[in-house]
């Protein structure tokens, strides 16, 4: 986690997210602007966006910040074709509070909705993974949204999304979990289920 946070104006972020979001989603994979500092914006596991410790209420500007973000190894930025700044995330820079479903069994397809209103189709290319917490057991469920960026599944869609799983043999273990656009993901091994 980053300390010594600066702070900074995030005006100069704002008006150049909206000249590049004019233009559909904006390629933050390809600009590599000068590091600027660190930011005071954090996100929070819930998917709240805070600045200066205050949470940002009005949803169209956290949809803005959304649309520019960037995870280069562990850390995330905030990226422009002119700047770059660091921010905080406690786990996940999205969240996922609902999905729908196409077809039934083997031809399932699941496509998750974030709190920004992205959307991804569980696939091969947008993989979902369960951590589990070593001390309690407790799974955190994550679907990729985009590039290297990840939406922690909220509660109430895993346990929907459980409610769609199956069983598959992998490598000799049978495993729980959720298949959807052709694919297994193993959410937990058969035995240890309760």
């Amino acid at each position: 986690m980053k300390k010594n946070l600066k702070k900074k104006n995030s005006d100069s972020i704002v008006q150049a997210a909206m000249s590049a979001s004019k233009k559909g989603p904006p390629p933050v994979h390809l600009w590599n602007p000068p590091f600027c500092g660190d930011l005071d914006m954090r996100i929070a596991r819930d998917g709240t966006w805070f600045y200066l410790g205050t949470p940002i209420g009005r949803a169209p500007l956290v949809k803005l910040f959304s649309s520019i973000i960037r995870k280069d190894g562990d850390d995330y930025f905030l990226v422009t074709p002119v700047e770059k700044v660091g921010i905080i995330v406690d786990d996940a820079p999205f969240l996922a509070v609902d999905f729908d479903v196409k077809n039934e069994g083997l031809n399932q397809i699941i496509n998750f909705h974030t709190h920004v209103g992205d959307e991804a189709i569980a696939c091969e290319h947008n993989p979902i993974r369960v951590l589990r917490d070593e001390g309690t057991g407790e799974p955190s469920p994550y679907i990729l949204i985009r590039s290297n960026l990840e939406a922690l599944i909220d509660r109430k869609s895993f346990y929907r999304l459980v409610e769609l799983g199956s069983v598959q043999n992998l490598e000799g273990i049978d495993w729980f979990g959720i298949r959807s656009s052709g694919i297994f993901f193993p959410i937990i091994p058969e035995a240890e289920l309760n």
